[in-house]
């Protein structure tokens, strides 16, 4: 009994005046009874709330992946100190399904894997992860505005090479080269050029050919 009086006088001590005041009638046996349906009820709100958070914990795309996890152990720990621990295993399920759309290669990596890592270990992947996605989404961005600059570059002028030097001038003073003599019947010069019919026509002048049978065969040209 004199046990039982020090013991209570000392759990008395320890309490908050208002507990205080709903155990200072009480012996040791009921005072502990008393407190165990107290505490276990506010434990089991806690826990409740605790779960709740974890468990509907979501990293929105863009927002730090480092604090989100780290936030996520915190309640991890907490359950684990009201007595309901998470193994590692389901621990980072939780977290890995917390993850936004730009991490589903890691995860997908992760899994086929069957990697198993600690969660301060599945910390640090994730942090290497967000940087490696930062450094690929600015090059594939660069990439788009290079392909954009390269195609505007292309479509100056409709599209059209202006030709340059000799080449300009061949097709509109030129003779192509599918042009057809008459008078030869060869391709890649007309009757007026023909080297066989000029001869032929000096020849002619030569002999006094009249300018009126002249004035014929350039008819035909």
């Amino acid at each position: 009994m004199d046990d039982m009086l020090d013991v209570s006088c000392i759990m008395l001590a320890t309490m908050s005046p208002e507990l205080q005041k709903q155990h200072e009638d009480m012996n040791v046996y009921d005072m502990i009874q008393n407190l165990k349906e107290i505490c276990e009820g506010q434990a089991r709100q806690e826990r409740y709330e605790t779960s709740k958070a974890l468990f509907q914990c979501k990293m929105s795309e863009g927002s730090p992946v480092g604090a989100h996890v780290i936030k996520m152990m915190g309640y991890i720990q907490t359950l684990e100190k009201l007595g309901f621990p998470l193994k590692d295993e389901l621990a980072t399920d939780v977290i890995l399904q917390s993850l936004p759309d730009s991490f589903k290669p890691f995860v997908l990596n992760f899994n086929m894997n069957d990697i198993n890592k600690t969660l301060p270990q599945l910390l640090g992947m994730l942090r290497t992860a967000e940087s490696d996605l930062k450094k690929n989404g600015s090059k594939s961005i660069l990439m788009v505005r290079e392909a954009k600059g390269k195609k505007k570059a292309k479509s100056k002028g409709n599209g059209k090479s202006k030709p340059k030097g000799k080449d300009a001038l061949e097709p509109e003073k030129g003779i192509s080269k599918e042009a057809k003599c008459f008078y030869y019947e060869k391709s890649g010069h007309w009757k007026m050029n023909c080297p066989l019919y000029l001869e032929e026509a000096k020849k002619s002048k030569s002999n006094g050919a009249s300018s009126s049978g002249i004035n014929v065969i350039d008819d035909n040209i």
